[in-house]
């Protein structure tokens, strides 16, 4: 790792985001700040955190010099980049609201959000990307400028003349770094929720919303300047942006961003990062990989790959206080070094710390990475909380639960176990939608967070349900569908899933199988996996229910499956059925396959 050595920053003298970074190029200026792969030049490339500050006083300059005032929302559309950060430092420390975009979001959806905050101004990668989202915006739109960051000056003003290059926009020379004197409690940033239902809303964060929870964050992800975080999750996501930037930014660790997800076995291979953050997803992927592997490898070599697992998770279970010593753990650096370490090894051989959130981490997935060695810790938040709530604690690692609350938050149980939230973390609320914060803040100040939850008598809590996609099955009987999804999801030949029943008489499943593992299911059932009807086999269709039967065997006599629908056709978010966070979009799915669904449900009792 490049760099001189960091100092700590005097965390209780900064109030705002801008500051936290003025602190950090005070205290480090010379120390290596982000890392990432030069396109003209093919190579990975530095950045200090001097050199930071001198790009962040340019852009601050060509910004104040479109005429734009305090309190004015700019966005930003870009993968991340050090010109992610420049950019937002720059917008908060002239006092400006950060609108963060989603790279691959539908253009309908951005320019939905782009006029429900009036945004000024917008920041894109190119014009070819503005050429997608322009037909979607309205004639009178409030968006004054759109820079693009790379791109021919010269032609494309010809297009729009609200278009400019950032070439023409970033002055030459020398620029002193500015910082507006702010208000801690003043707006931040409005960042959009996913949206599973209708449009999404404007969550309002002020400085003081996300730097408190940054500070409360550290506790669970002890990183510091020695560490090398690999970014790859989109930093317009609050958790990415959260654990990813402010957290590096506040302990001085480097942040290396990852070329793509496609290339990110590469990535950590060639960075060997020590820490990230990311998403049960890309777990999931890992999973399915290896399993193909075993599949094909001798019995003695699936055999010792169990034990491993079993003996890492033995050994784990026992350093975390949570069971007994077991002969077991006897063999466990012995299995480590013939099977562990090749995986970690995988994952650049570093890692010593991995955050898991954004959706529930399955229990076998977790029972398989830290069997193996990975430290992984689960952590729950959301938007509306700037984003983490909860978080396992180094050394009392429990990855069934989510953890005990961070330091400052406040944590209850409501009416039918509805987790509620208090602290400085708290939204200030969503934007221009005062009905709607009035729904989810109460007058007490508690946070409605919509997921049935369980505390133990340690504090650590486990979700159980979400309230609002319980699904009431036509005898009364009430279903929490979201375990019983997670198990499913848990068989990597199961790609995505979403259980129904809604006022039916019983449950059904529908099912996006893996395209990679389907030819060796067919053949498996004896049937030609290329033709026509091919999923909507008998034989098939048995024996995905077996499957889905062995998932759900230590679920109660409710979760019983007995009908399926099967597809190899993603849900993605080009075809708008998964929200840009990856979420599942249970009406548009039950929209999309309305005829389906009614065939699910017009033969029979079941």
């Amino acid at each position: 790792m490049t760099g001189t050595a960091r100092e700590s920053i005097p965390i209780e003298k900064v109030e705002t985001l801008d500051g936290l970074f003025r602190a950090r190029v005070a205290a480090s200026p010379k120390a290596a700040a982000y890392r990432y792969f030069g396109t003209t030049n093919k190579a990975w490339l530095n950045l200090s955190w001097q050199q930071m500050a001198e790009q962040v006083a340019r852009w601050q300059t060509g910004l104040a010099g479109l005429g734009l005032q305090e309190g004015d929302r700019v966005a930003l559309g870009l993968r991340n980049c050090p010109e992610w950060v420049m950019f937002e430092q720059a917008a908060i420390g002239l006092g400006l609201v950060v609108i963060p975009l989603y790279t691959d979001d539908r253009a309908d959806n951005i320019a939905f959000i782009l006029g429900d905050a009036g945004v000024s101004l917008l920041l894109l990668p190119d014009a070819a990307r503005w050429r997608r989202l322009a037909p979607a915006l309205a004639a009178n739109h409030t968006l004054q400028h759109v820079v693009l960051l790379n791109g021919e000056c010269e032609s494309i003003q010809t297009e729009d003349p609200r278009l400019i290059c950032s070439k023409n926009l970033l002055p030459d020379g020398d620029h002193a770094l500015r910082g507006t004197p702010q208000d801690p409690q003043a707006l931040a940033t409005i960042v959009y929720t996913s949206g599973t239902t209708g449009r999404p809303k404007g969550v309002m964060l002020s400085h003081r919303n996300i730097l408190s929870n940054t500070i409360a964050s550290q506790a669970r992800a002890p990183l510091d300047d020695s560490d090398l975080l690999l970014s790859f999750l989109p930093l317009a996501h609050m958790y990415e942006r959260t654990g990813g930037y402010y957290l590096a930014m506040l302990v001085g660790a480097q942040v290396c961003y990852a070329r793509s997800i496609a290339r990110l076995n590469a990535d950590l291979l060639e960075q060997r990062p020590t820490a990230f953050f990311s998403v049960p997803r890309i777990f999931e992927r890992v999973q399915a990989k290896l399993d193909e592997q075993l599949s094909k490898a001798s019995p003695l070599h699936r055999a010792l790959f169990k034990l491993a697992i079993n003996a890492g998770w033995r050994r784990f279970k026992y350093q975390q206080g949570h069971a007994s010593w077991h002969p077991l753990q006897l063999i466990a650096p012995l299995t480590q070094r013939l099977v562990g370490d090749k995986v970690l090894a995988k994952l650049g051989g570093r890692l010593r710390f991995v955050g898991s959130g954004g959706a529930p981490l399955c229990t076998t997935i977790a029972h398989t990475f830290i069997g193996l060695g990975v430290p992984l810790f689960q952590g729950y938040g959301m938007t509306e909380a700037s984003p983490i709530i909860c978080g396992n604690v180094p050394g009392a690692n429990d990855p069934e639960t989510i953890g005990p609350a961070l330091d400052g938050i406040e944590i209850k149980l409501g009416e039918n176990d509805e987790l509620l939230v208090r602290g400085p973390n708290v939204m200030l609320g969503y934007w221009n939608r005062p009905e709607a914060t009035a729904e989810v803040i109460d007058s007490d100040g508690w946070l409605h967070t919509g997921d049935q939850a369980a505390i133990d008598a340690r504090g650590y809590v486990r979700i159980t349900g979400r309230i609002k996609d319980i699904i009431v099955l036509s005898n009364g009987e009430k279903v929490p569908p979201a375990d019983m999804e997670l198990a499913i999801s848990g068989n990597p030949l199961f790609e995505q899933v979403m259980v129904i029943g809604e006022a039916r008489p019983y449950l059904a499943a529908l099912i996006v199988l893996n395209k990679e593992l389907w030819p060796e299911l067919a053949q498996q059932c004896k049937i030609d996996g290329d033709s026509a009807d091919a999923l909507q086999n008998k034989v098939l269709n048995n024996e995905v229910q077996k499957l889905i039967a062995e998932q759900l065997r230590d679920f109660p006599g409710y979760a019983r499956i007995r009908r399926v629908y099967l597809t190899l056709k993603p849900w993605s978010i080009e075809n708008d059925l998964l929200t840009p966070t990856l979420k599942i979009k249970r009406t548009g799915v039950m929209r999309h396959l309305h005829k389906e669904i009614e065939q699910l449900y017009s033969n029979g009792k079941g």
